[in-house]
Formats: C-alpha cells, structure tokens, sequence
C-alpha cells in the first residue's frame, strides 16, 4: 500500500509539473515561495528533535514536521491571489479536517489506551491544524454567507 501511494503521489506531481493543460494554469509569478525554507528547517529538527537517532526513525520524524509546513506554500499562494476558486477551496478546507480528525483520533487513543504518548505526532499535528485556523475562518465565513471565498489582503 505505501508503494501505490508514493507511486500516485509522483504520479501526481509529475502530472502537475509537466502535462500541458495544468501547466498553462500555472501562474508563476504568484507562486514564490521558496520550499527550501520548509525542508532545511524540518531536516535540521528532525536531527535534532527525534524520539531515537537511526536512520529511519529521523526520516519519520522529518517527514512529521514537513507535513506540519507542507501547506504553508498553497496558503501563501491563495493569500496574495486573494480569490480562491471553489474546488481548491473545498480541497483546502478538507486538508485540514482530515487533519482535526486526526486530533480527535489521538484525543481517544489517549483515554482508551494506557501508555499512548505521541509527543512528536501530537505538537507536529496541532502545528498543521493551527496553520489551517485562519482560512477555516474565511471558508466557513463565505459558506455561512453563501458567498465566493475570498481572502483578505
């Protein structure tokens, strides 16, 4: 199963990147966010901030705190184009409900089961939740008005 999903997963950004219709949506000059700023940092805490130092257990964790900030570059990009179109919108605000969903999830692992301590999994989870806070204002704004989401300035 994790081979189909890291298989999908290239499949989608190779999409993205280089089939021509999605390409010429692409809109450049408002997507400036350098990525390196996310990947360095969450590289570096990882090395330092990990539950045990072996190989793989500091690539979990880097790969925890990336999905924390791997939103951060589409929030910046629908904040400074300020409209956001309905199906990336709903995308979005999904995105984040997924990840509530998942709170709730450790909220009752940790009254259920005894010894359930994620401290990593449970900081890096309410990062990417927080991180969501403010479009999930603006999206349930604009829904409760039946109004087209738009962000403000």
């Amino acid at each position: 199963m994790k081979l189909f999903f890291l298989w999908s997963s290239f499949s989608i950004v190779w999409y993205i990147r280089y089939h021509k219709v999605v390409r010429r949506s692409y809109d450049r000059e408002q997507d400036t966010f350098r990525h390196y700023f996310l990947i360095l940092p969450c590289l570096l805490l990882a090395l330092i901030v990990h539950e045990r130092f072996t190989f793989r257990e500091v690539l979990w964790t880097f790969s925890l705190y990336l999905e924390a900030v791997a939103i951060l570059p589409q929030l910046v990009l629908l904040q400074r184009t300020k409209n956001v179109d309905n199906l990336t919108g709903n995308y979005v605000f999904f995105l984040g409900a997924y990840r509530g969903f998942y709170i709730l999830n450790w909220m009752y692992r940790y009254f259920t089961e005894p010894h359930y301590r994620k401290w990593i999994t449970w900081i890096s989870g309410l990062i990417q939740t927080a991180l969501y806070a403010d479009f999930f204002y603006y999206y349930l704004k604009s829904w409760r008005n039946s109004e087209k989401l738009q962000l403000p300035a």
